[in-house]
């Protein structure tokens, strides 16, 4: 299929055979192909169009390249739908990439999670995929060097690039004479309906879920200031901000925050945050803060010194943008550190730990409930993705506490599992396809925690290959989620676990396999993780929650995760140290219909009967009697 008009012709084609329900599954793999293809031909020539426009805004200003980042203003992964500017002029909706303008160029970089789901929205809309990592691509900055001439500028918006990333950029640009523009912003230029700022209820969470006052965190921060020999500290993470004052919100889409800005000396603490957000009561609640209208704050940091006269600011500069951190250098002391905060929430307490146990118990009887619904179907399923991923959500919101999903659902048929992030929209996504994969990755906000699971299933029967493929990612699955190791142990040593299945079978997944998960806040969060790649240099402590999701991908074909959260907990101490252990939070069993037991060690199929058994015993009690019957059987042992 080359154009528009042969999609929509096979478009039409399918809905008309659909209806006489005759389809083949060479048409349902076609078609799971290529549906995506609709939106994203239909919108490529108006992205070429506000390409032009911004290329105008260009020349007018003498700008060489316009360089748009994913980031708000708080370095957020995950971002309102005010700031997805990138994805408005790109038309590709990832949540990770980098948009780069030049008067004849223009590029996306992103990596591997977004390869295919990219590789299918920039058709048509002239703008070239970079894929991140891979070899012979190109970096941003070498880009930029390449493409740009001594005494050319770059403009970015400097709110939305980080003070890290903007110090290594300027550094790499003025190796060429090429200056940075950082005070410019094109998007109330070009942006036609711009979504609103956000501004939703703040509200507080109770001491109960958060198992520390707000009080005792701010004097532990501190004291962790005053051990970096700073006076003060500007923050302006919204999960690090939420965490520490024990409020929540609805500002950004599956993350309870609040859009903030916060600064904390050895004596006082500004909050600055919309009016409109926060209420006398929560006020009050609040107890010495002083509450400042949130747009007030780049005015006041240009005047830092009346807040802390003679100090040293820590700033974190992988969380703090590039004009808040440029603004601050120019008139007081800096001093660039991690955020202590980043390692304080990461830490779980004892009533957060138990609280995400049960919040675990939870989720794993929704998710259960969908198993059963879909594998009880057999191969008539009649939703969709995108409605298959609403009934999840539906059985989630039948539980207590709970507050709405943790990030956008993945529920992917056959060849759209391939792509990590796919995403099924309403009237654009596949059908469930027979005798392949069904891979789900959804996750629940409770009041309790923060939840994240993947489930791979087949619908159908499964080929000896596919059997083979999915036993290697259980086995990853199992192996880091068993291992015993010492303290002093980081991501990168245990990443080999959830990989040497695969990579025995010439294999591997172009993902890391764990991130951290916050409290009823953002559902990745640092600094714990386990992947190979990169310099991770976090030792697991108790408390820390991350995810276990090794993985294999076969374009065209199907995709493969297994997900469980893990919460890291110490055990015995011995002559060679604390040793540590990790306890699996989730509760929610494997698809036995899809493994090669054959595979399994006898380790490993006692790792999967006793987990299976836990499972059973843990969620069964919760389910009706059809439910139970079949939950018995999908834990039953092999």
């Amino acid at each position: 299929m080359k154009n528009h008009t042969d999609v929509l012709i096979f478009h039409t084609a399918f809905c008309a055979e659909a209806s006489q329900r005759s389809l083949d599954a060479t048409t349902e793999i076609a078609y799971a192909n290529f549906c995506c293809a609709i939106p994203t031909l239909r919108f490529g020539m108006e992205n070429s169009m506000i390409l032009d426009k911004i290329r105008q805004i260009m020349k007018e200003k003498n700008a060489a390249a316009y360089v748009v980042l994913s980031d708000d203003y708080h370095n957020s992964e995950y971002v309102n739908d005010f700031f997805k500017f990138r994805a408005y002029i790109s038309g590709f909706t990832g949540s990770a990439g980098t948009l780069v303008i030049t008067k004849d160029k223009a590029g996306l970089w992103t990596d591997g999670r977004y390869f295919i789901q990219a590789d299918k929205q920039l058709m048509g809309t002239g703008i070239d995929l970079y894929k991140m990592g891979t070899e012979g691509t190109e970096t941003v900055e070498e880009f930029l060097l390449n493409n740009l001439s001594s005494s050319d500028k770059v403009f970015v918006d400097g709110r939305t690039l980080s003070y890290k990333a903007g110090i290594n950029l300027v550094e790499k640009l003025d190796s060429k004479g090429i200056s940075l523009v950082y005070d410019v912003d094109f998007s109330n230029d070009v942006w036609e309906n711009r979504p609103s700022m956000p501004c939703e209820k703040a509200y507080d969470l109770d001491v109960k879920y958060a198992g520390e006052t707000r009080e005792s965190k701010i004097e532990r921060l501190r004291k962790s200031i005053m051990e970096n020999n700073c006076t003060s500290m500007v923050c302006s993470a919204l999960d690090d901000i939420c965490w520490l004052l024990n409020i929540r919100g609805n500002d950004v889409k599956y993350n309870p925050v609040v859009m903030s800005y916060l600064i904390v000396t050895l004596d006082k603490v500004f909050l600055y945050v919309s009016k409109e957000a926060i209420d006398n009561e929560l006020i009050s609640q609040l107890g010495g803060i002083t509450v400042k209208e949130y747009n007030d704050f780049y005015e006041d940091i240009k005047t830092f010194r009346n807040i802390d006269s003679n100090g040293t600011v820590l700033v974190d500069d992988s969380k703090t943008n590039y004009t808040i951190g440029k603004t601050l250098a120019d008139i007081v002391n800096v001093k660039i550190e991690p955020s202590p905060i980043t390692k304080m929430k990461a830490i779980k307490n004892p009533i957060e730990m138990e609280n995400i146990r049960k919040a675990h118990i939870f989720d794993g009887i929704a998710v259960s409930r969908f198993m059963y619904y879909v594998k009880s179907k057999g191969e008539t399923i009649l939703e969709d993705e995108y409605e298959l991923g609403e009934l999840i959500a539906k059985y989630r919101a039948m539980n207590e506490g709970y507050m709405g999903e943790s990030f956008e659902p993945i529920v992917a048929s056959g060849p759209n599992g391939a792509m990590c992030h796919y995403e099924a929209k309403k009237g654009e996504c596949s059908p469930v396809l027979k005798d392949t994969f069904l891979l789900f990755d959804t996750g629940g906000q409770y009041l309790l925690g923060t939840t994240d699971i993947t489930r791979t299933i087949i619908v159908g029967t499964a080929t000896e290959e596919m059997k083979k493929h999915y036993t290697a990612v259980l086995k990853g699955n199992l192996n880091l989620g068993s291992i015993k190791f010492p303290k002093n142990v980081r991501g990168i040593n245990l990443d080999v676990l959830a990989r040497m299945a695969l990579w025995e079978m010439g294999l591997d997944y172009n993902h890391g396999t764990g991130h951290g998960v916050g409290y009823f806040l953002n559902v990745h969060e640092g600094p714990n993780s386990i992947r190979f790649r990169g310099n991770d240099n976090v030792i697991f402590e108790e408390g820390m929650l991350t995810s276990n999701e090794p993985g294999y991908y076969e374009e065209g074909n199907y995709g493969i995760r297994l997900e469980n959260l893990i919460m890291c907990k110490e055990t015995e101490k011995t002559e060679y140290g604390q040793f540590m252990e990790f306890e699996t939070y989730t509760m929610v069993p494997f698809d036995l219909d899809a493994i090669d037991v054959e595979m399994l060690s006898e380790k490993e199929k006692k790792l999967l009967n006793d987990y299976h058994q836990n499972v059973y015993e843990t969620i069964s009690a919760y389910l009706n009697d059809e439910e139970k019957q079949w939950l018995r059987e999908a834990c039953r042992k092999i």
